[in-house]
């Protein structure tokens, strides 16, 4: 360590090295690239989970399960979140939208019997579940199928 090491404050970015600046700069001719292969080549790109040869780790696993395309998917929502709707007589899917409780609609609506239900109140969707349905109508409420 010298005094004039103690003045130098930390860069906050490490000098870019320049390359095809002649030989005498220290990485001309080549630039680094060494002699000819793709990486040599301007436009190289290597495709990921390339690795050099050998088999890629996505290949070397087993593959197991598959992906039913035709499986419906449904918005779920609980009687107890009905709950938070206040004064409305009617819920649909619509409703629940545009109130923000169901994020990333697929188009139907499933309401389980999860938590109490306190408000009377018609609701609207595709299925229910046996105490879904068991609640709403015991507040003299009504559960339409759509």
């Amino acid at each position: 360590m010298n005094l004039t090491d103690l003045n130098q404050r930390a860069r906050r970015y490490k000098a870019r090295k320049r390359l095809g600046r002649g030989h005498g700069a220290g990485s001309g001719k080549t630039s680094g690239r060494g002699h000819k292969g793709a990486r040599s080549r301007s436009g190289f790109r290597r495709k990921p989970g390339f690795e050099g040869g050998q088999t890629p780790l996505f290949l070397r696993f087993p593959k197991r399960g598959f992906t039913n395309v035709f499986k419906t998917h449904y918005d779920v929502i609980n009687v107890s979140d009905l709950n938070r709707l206040g004064d409305v007589e009617k819920v649909d899917l619509a409703l629940l939208i545009e109130r923000g409780m169901v994020k990333n609609p697929h188009g139907r609506l499933k309401v389980l019997g999860n938590g109490k239900l306190e408000v009377k109140i018609v609701v609207e969707a595709k299925k229910f579940s046996e105490s879904a349905k068991q609640q709403i109508v015991e507040l003299g409420g009504e559960a339409k199928e759509v």
